[in-house]
């Protein structure tokens, strides 16, 4: 395990010498880059690490470098190592387009922020394509046959291969090489997002401002707004996606000298929102299917009722019977079922209770009735508690979950236990069941076994919405003997 912590000082330095920020991990999302927030006093940055991709750094730099002089809404490059396995950023903040749909809903608000957006976004594809030398930057430049066909492939083998389904495989190739074909009649000369949804919109002061597009690619219009509209967890009413797609027209073809016909556009559009929608299925079994991480494996029946409503409302753009066939099979009830995650409602009786504990006085005893429930031992976990720094800390604070994040395998501990857990959880909710133990071990009760009940808890709540109760054992019992003596 590398020290992190150590290089991200290192590289601080050789920006601003003899500084050393305060360093924040955020939440990893689904690629294997790690982000963190650097704060300096007043000052707030964003610090990117990815070491193992290098030409991904390269691209996400030179695009946003030439983003930047166009005057387009992106955060400005501050800081590149001189390999490129770090860089630095400004900060946009913590607030997405998604995570203020998520609080307001379908609100006015939102609708003129996916309005704002959309205005930008034919900006970033048709200003921000200019004068761009792709060559320079990314291996695959432009989203051409080859790529198209590699992201049916892509949905082939880590979805469809992942369920015992009939399907003739030569023919269903032969739709790949039908669909590719007919999508590059689109003009591809515009910069492609490649993954412009509302989590990489960010929101800051009413303004949006787009961020992960180091997949870009040359491409066609459609394909960023198709991903933008059909995102799968956002599932925008279908009544605004019309007038969204309509809007979004109306200002890509305000800065084309030649404009765009609105009939062949929008025929063309259903084919992107197709092919969309399959690379996102693609990339949700590789990264849930294969990877297992849960975040992936919860999307995948909203990306399936997406398919269903586009297979139920909306015509091929050509003949593919064999794909349709398949895509059937795909969207039926019983794999929907086996892919819901249930959500628990105020009416459910099932509460979580989790504890942390310390093995030297022994696994708390249930107090429910079930005499039982889950047991993880977290001593297997490198202890921070051997640190004299760290001796007086706990879990709960900041400087030990960066040490348990940065130099332990809790991270691929707690992948585990989630999944365990989960299982029950999600059984218990279904038959109505009203409590569950979770307890979390370690020698003194104090670091591994406090971080790990804590983060329990949170993802218990963020993909079941259950009640859950948290209860440090050890660290109640030295409150309680600070209150008293």
């Amino acid at each position: 395990m590398s020290d992190i912590l150590r290089e991200i000082d290192q590289f601080y330095s050789t920006w601003k010498a003899n500084r050393e920020p305060e360093v924040v991990t955020l939440k990893q999302a689904g690629s294997n880059r790690q982000y963190f927030r650097l704060k300096d006093g007043k000052d707030s940055f964003i610090l990117t690490s990815n070491p193992n991709n290098i030409p991904e750094n390269h691209a996400f730099v030179e695009f946003t470098r030439h983003f930047t002089r166009q005057q387009l809404p992106v955060p400005e490059i501050l800081h590149v190592s001189d390999d490129e396995s770090m860089y630095i950023q400004s900060d946009l903040g913590d607030i997405s387009l998604f995570n203020i749909m998520q609080q307001e809903g379908f609100s006015d608000r939102v609708f003129d922020l996916f309005k704002k957006t959309l205005s930008q976004l034919a900006r970033l594809q048709i200003e921000g394509g200019k004068n761009f030398d792709y060559n320079n930057c990314i291996a695959t430049k432009s989203f051409d046959k080859q790529a198209i066909y590699s992201d049916l492939l892509y949905f082939l083998y880590y979805f469809v291969r992942a369920f015992d389904l009939p399907y003739d495989k030569n023919l269903l190739l032969n739709d790949f090489d039908l669909l590719s074909s007919y999508l590059m009649q689109e003009d591809q000369s515009y910069f492609m997002h490649r993954d412009c949804q509302s989590r990489n919109i960010m929101v800051k002061d009413e303004r949006v401002f787009f961020i992960d597009y180091q997949g870009g690619m040359q491409g066609a219009l459609q394909y960023d707004v198709s991903a933008m509209l059909w995102q799968a967890r956002a599932a925008l009413p279908y009544e605004w996606r019309d007038e969204l797609l309509r809007y979004y027209f109306t200002q890509a073809n305000a800065l084309l000298y030649n404009g765009l016909d609105q009939q062949n556009f929008t025929e063309s559009y259903d084919g992107f929102v197709l092919i969309r929608m399959l690379q996102t299925l693609g990339a949700y079994g590789f990264r849930g299917l294969f990877e297992r991480k849960p975040h992936f494996i919860s999307s995948i029946p909203f990306a399936l009722k997406n398919l269903r409503w586009f297979l139920d409302n909306k015509k091929f753009p050509i003949r593919l019977p064999e794909l349709q066939k398949v895509l059937r099979l795909l969207v039926s009830d019983e794999m929907l079922t086996r892919y819901e995650t249930v959500k628990a409602g105020p009416d459910t009786p099932l509460t979580v209770h989790i504890r942390s504990f310390s093995y030297r006085k022994g696994i708390p005893e249930d107090e429910y009735g079930n005499g039982g429930g889950y047991v993880f031992d977290c001593r297997g976990i490198l202890n921070p508690g051997r640190i004299d720094k760290y001796k007086t800390q706990t879990g709960r604070d900041k400087e030990v979950q960066e040490f348990l994040l940065h130099k332990t395998e809790i991270s691929s501990f707690l992948q585990h236990v989630f999944g365990l857990v989960d299982l029950t959880v999600q059984d218990y909710i279904k038959r109505g069941f009203d409590h569950l133990s979770v307890s979390f071990g370690c020698t003194g009760g104090q670091h591994r076994s406090v971080y790990s009940a804590d983060r329990l808890a949170d993802h218990l709540k963020e993909k079941f919405g259950v009640k859950t109760k948290v209860e440090h054992v050890e660290q109640e019992a030295k409150k309680w003997i600070n209150e008293t003596y």
